[in-house]
């Protein structure tokens, strides 16, 4: 099976043409896609090979599939460590030509000596082999490739690994039509397709190890004495990490939560197709579905989903495909089940890839090798005990009849399991999405809205150590009041406090305040007006804020993009989503952790001022409208803002927002 874990940043297009422009490179690539080719079509002729030998029996065919799965996935939990050490000290052409011609001499062999022993004998040997050949071909990339070109040569390996999957299915789907009717027909057995299957599986590996023998591959690591740390520190190190990180162990439950659900779909495929009265070929049709779609949602997924919440994407793809695996288990067509296998591979391909993207971005450079070889460890041993559980509990499950009036519906062991593997999933991705949400901000369905409409708060923003914390509300209504009271509040718990406004708070946004707001400005264009404000927050947010936030401090600042939603684009009449785009760029995507909005009718802000500047002296319409828009927001977002009526007394205000920040960050915490 492929073991490279997807690298999570999709290369253009481009990138990919100078990566294969390097000749090394491509003959090497080249090796890669059609190895990888030979093993997907492989895991489906033994698969389909175990499901034959079973007789018909139903246990014995659900125990002989998850045979197969067990016996390629087990060498890597007991060997995996071993297999890297070789890499580092052996020359690393060979044991790739090596392990090319042992891996097709075995797949040969299956077919010929044709009973269970061998085929899990011959399976277990083919994952020992591969478990060499994959380190040593990692660490030959970087050799042959320039180092500003190694990560879209990592990617483009991804594609050679799981992109060949779906064609492989369609060439075994194909392969079982036509050759069992010729077998049929000159009666050359039952099982011509899917030997017919391993030979060229076999083929694959000799043409892989006729390539990479004839590429020139440097032997400089062979000269270093030293060998990397043992697996087993490595593996005590990511430990310790993950157990620290809330993030992280949000993502691992959710990727092993997956795994457990894609290990009951996998290891029940075979059978669950046999009771939809499929065949070989049509176990190859839903084999490649779930890598077609799987392959869509890591293509088209960061893209589609590109103003969600990653976080929050995470949990709800897990969520969504754990729900169709419930919807696949209780299909009885299987051209219906085959299309829910395609959205449910999407999403699984969505979860997939935002997973590690996160793991990229959340763990340090130093850890990430460490934590990445924990998060293997653990996903492989979760999926032999899968593998292993799953066909017992359909065995154990048996075959059933159900009556409905007129209808009689059949629900054997294999869908019953699914049906709890996508019950797991759906619990594993709420969990996940709960432990990992990454603000009370935005409620899920109003990120939902603003995703797709491409508003400010639908893109997960840099992570930072501090508190951010925005007053917003009309004319009059005792923000700087509030921000002060708020800013000692702070201090006697001991924390460090920054205290700003907009416009001005920096020199250039003092410059700014005054063109904005005198009244000798006379009459500024609303989309000009809006791009000052911008203009304004943007170095706001790069010369004040964020370096504040990074050094863990406590942000309060008097008016936000909130603001700027509220003036310029309700105020003003424009499009608030259009102004909410303009100030997510401005800002890069920085949110406050919680924005405080202090309402009072229009009017009675408006009678607390004497010197009215140019924005005060609007209209009560203009204001009416600011303040609705306010509400509005407030309510879309309950989680990230605060109303409070701001006629009650100063104090009481005081006491309602210390009350939520200290709710806020005990939870943080």
């Amino acid at each position: 099976m492929a073991n490279a874990i997807p690298n999570p940043r999709t290369p253009s297009a481009g990138v990919r043409e100078s990566v294969m422009s390097i000749p090394a490179f491509r003959k090497l690539w080249n090796a890669m896609a059609f190895s990888s080719f030979g093993d997907w079509l492989g895991l489906l002729a033994t698969t389909a090979l175990a499901q034959q030998l079973a007789g018909g029996d139903y246990a014995t065919a659900n125990f002989a599939i998850a045979g197969v799965f067990i016996a390629r996935l087990l060498p890597s939990v007991i060997l995996g460590p071993l297999a890297g050490v070789i890499a580092d000290k052996f020359d690393r052409k060979k044991v790739m030509v090596i392990g090319d011609i042992l891996r097709a001499i075995l797949f040969i062999s299956i077919p010929i000596v044709g009973n269970y022993f061998w085929l899990y004998t011959a399976t277990v040997l083919i994952e020992c082999v591969t478990l060499f050949w994959s380190p040593a071909k990692e660490a030959t990339v970087p050799n042959l490739v320039p180092k500003n070109r190694l990560e879209s040569a990592n990617q483009v390996s991804l594609f050679a690994a799981y992109g060949t999957a779906p064609i492989a299915a369609a060439l075994f789907s194909v392969l079982s039509i036509f050759i069992t009717g010729i077998s049929a027909a000159l009666n050359l057995g039952d099982n011509s397709a899917v030997d017919l299957a391993l030979f060229i599986n076999a083929l694959s590996f000799f043409f892989s190890a006729y390539t990479i023998s004839n590429l020139d591959i440097p032997k400089e690591h062979l000269k270093k004495s030293d060998v990397s740390s043992s697996i087993v520190s490595s593996l005590l190190d990511g430990g310790k990490f993950v157990s620290q990180s809330k993030i992280v162990r949000g993502l691992i439950v959710g990727l092993l939560g997956a795994f457990v659900a894609a290990g009951a779909v996998i290891g029940l495929a075979r059978t669950f197709v046999g009771d939809l009265a499929g065949g070989d070929a049509a176990y190859g049709v839903l084999f490649g579905s779930v890598f077609t779609g799987l392959a869509t949602g890591i293509a088209l997924g960061p893209k589609i989903f590109s103003q969600f919440s990653r976080r929050r994407l995470f949990g709800a793809a897990l969520t969504s495909a754990g729900f169709l695996l419930i919807v696949l288990s209780l299909l009885q067509n299987l051209v219906l089940a085959i299309f829910v296998v395609v959205i449910l591979g999407a999403f699984s391909g969505v979860s997939w890839v935002t997973g590690f993207t996160m793991l990229g971005m959340e763990v340090t450079d130093e850890l990430r090798g460490r934590v990445f070889a924990f998060i293997q460890s653990l996903v492989r041993i979760s999926l032999v005990g899968v593998l292993a559980v799953a066909p017992l509990a359909a065995a154990a499950i048996g075959e059933h009849d159900f009556n409905f009036g007129q209808v009689q519906l059949t629900y054997n062991g294999a869908a019953f399991t699914m049906l709890g593997g996508g019950i797991i999933a759906m619990f594993v991705g709420i969990l996940s999405y709960h432990q990992m949400k990454d603000r009370p901000g935005v409620s899920f369905w109003s990120d939902i809205v603003n995703a797709f409409k491409g508003e400010l708060g639908s893109i997960t923003a840099p992570k930072t150590e501090g508190l951010f914390i925005s007053f917003e509300g009309g004319e009059g209504s005792g923000k700087s009041t509030q921000s002060k009271l708020l800013k000692e509040w702070f201090e006697n718990e001991g924390k460090s406090v920054v205290l700003s406004r907009e416009p001005g708070g920096t020199q250039l946004g003092k410059n700014l305040r005054k063109i904005l707001l005198d009244n000798d400005t006379g009459d500024i264009s609303p989309r000009s007006e809006a791009l000052l404000y911008a203009a304004d927050r943007a170095h706001h947010v790069y010369s004040l804020i964020r370096p504040a936030l990074e050094r863990g401090d406590v942000v309060i600042t008097d008016r936000y993009f909130d603001s700027s939603i509220a003036y310029q684009g309700a105020g003003r009449i424009l499009s608030s989503s259009e102004v909410a785009r303009i100030n997510r760029w401005a800002t890069e995507s920085l949110f406050p952790t919680l924005t405080i909005i202090l309402d009072q009718p229009a009017e009675i802000g408006l009678s607390r001022i004497k010197n009215a500047d140019r924005l005060e002296s609007e209209s009560i319409e203009f204001h009416n409208r600011v303040r609705q828009e306010y509400l509005q927001l407030a309510a879309m977002d309950p989680e990230r803002y605060l109303v409070i009526d701001a006629q009650k007394p100063i104090i009481e205000i005081h006491q309602e927002i210390t009350s939520r920040i200290t709710a806020l960050t005990s939870k943080k915490s």
